[in-house]
């Protein structure tokens, strides 16, 4: 059975997005095991809730969020959808306990597992162009080093940010001769769109959108500097409820195969959450996001990581390196999605 949920923009304008911070009363205290209810547990799943994030950067989470698949597969459990606004924001909300499942930018993982999270990365939902250097029509900014003396806006501890620290350090700018301005992403937009910066370390959907409604343009592109998507998951909710964890992967695959088979699908479901026109929904799902990707985080995803790392020492947001090289060595947890079998999802 497909179940549509309908988010207008109005809607969507009041949903209020997480602001919780990375240290909580008792973060480090041994959470109490919580018995599932009785419908769950007659049903057979450890927990009577899930708490899993969605997102407009994540698409596959969008697809399964509107067919219902998680609720008519997870009898007697509870499913909570939370949005995230940004990596940032599904990191604290991940560290916080407020969801199980969040996803991320592979990049924002492994920052907040270097800074203590004790987050794992069970899947790889996306390899997206997603983030690049924006600035408004007819700025006589033309290239990354232009960026010299002037103000950025981008969201410290997600991809756009790092993919500004990324392109300032091959194009010979130090990051002392730009001004950051850590602004979330449409914050972002809205500061470049009304002169307060000169530039905007964008993402995608907002990004697309700036550029349909707003005329900016986008003066640097590099995919090979856009991390994955990462869809993570808290290790206490990894060893409480793995089959609530399995039957999440095992969602996102059938979203994934199901995504590939219906993309004009796709493009209106973004069009509808994010409140934006359906042209520019299909430029970041057909022009801007490879779905066909492999699901179990690996290989690729570590080679891209493992040059994004030093960076993060570099500009102050890690201590040292072999901090980086420990997080990298347990951030992935590939058993779910080596395993993923999308037959058993409902719908």
């Amino acid at each position: 059975m497909r179940i549509r949920t309908a988010v207008s923009a109005t809607a969507l304008a009041l949903v209020t997005t997480l602001a919780l911070t990375g240290c909580v009363a008792g973060e480090n205290a041994e959470p109490e095991a919580a018995a599932p209810s009785a419908d769950a547990a007659d049903a057979g799943w450890s927990a009577d809730t899930l708490d899993i994030d969605f997102a407009t950067y994540n698409p596959l989470s969008l697809v399964i969020k509107d067919q219902g698949w998680l609720e008519e597969t997870l009898d007697g459990v509870t499913v909570n959808w939370v949005q995230s606004a940004g990596s940032n924001k599904a990191n604290e909300a991940l560290r916080a306990g407020a969801v199980d499942v969040g996803s991320t930018a592979g990049s924002a993982a492994l920052l907040a597992r270097s800074n203590g999270s004790p987050i794992r990365t069970i899947g790889i939902y996306s390899q997206p162009e997603w983030a690049a250097i924006v600035v408004p029509s007819g700025s006589d900014i033309t290239s990354v080093a232009d960026l010299a003396g002037k103000s950025v806006a981008a969201t410290k501890g997600t991809d756009p940010y790092f993919f500004l620290l990324q392109s300032l350090e091959e194009a010979g700018v130090a990051l002392s001769d730009v001004e950051v301005q850590n602004l979330q992403h449409a914050d972002g937009r809205t500061a470049l769109e009304q002169g307060s910066v000169a530039a905007w370390s964008g993402l995608d959907p907002i990004m697309a959108a700036s550029e349909a409604e707003s005329g900016t343009q986008l003066i640097y592109r590099n995919i090979d500097f856009n991390t994955y998507g990462f869809l993570n998951a808290t290790q206490d909710f990894l060893d409480a409820s793995p089959d609530l964890a399995q039957a999440v992967v095992d969602a996102y695959e059938k979203a994934r195969a199901w995504a590939q088979e219906n993309p004009e699908e796709v493009v209106a479901i973004l069009a509808e959450v994010a409140g934006i026109d359906p042209a520019v929904a299909e430029k970041v799902i057909v022009e801007r996001t490879n779905l066909d990707t492999d699901p179990v985080p690996g290989d690729a995803q570590r080679k891209v990581l493992e040059v994004v790392g030093p960076i993060f020492v570099e500009s102050g947001d890690v201590e040292d390196q072999a901090t980086i090289d420990k997080a990298l060595d347990e951030l992935f947890e590939p058993t779910f999605a080596e395993k993923a079998d999308a037959s058993t999802i409902a719908g």
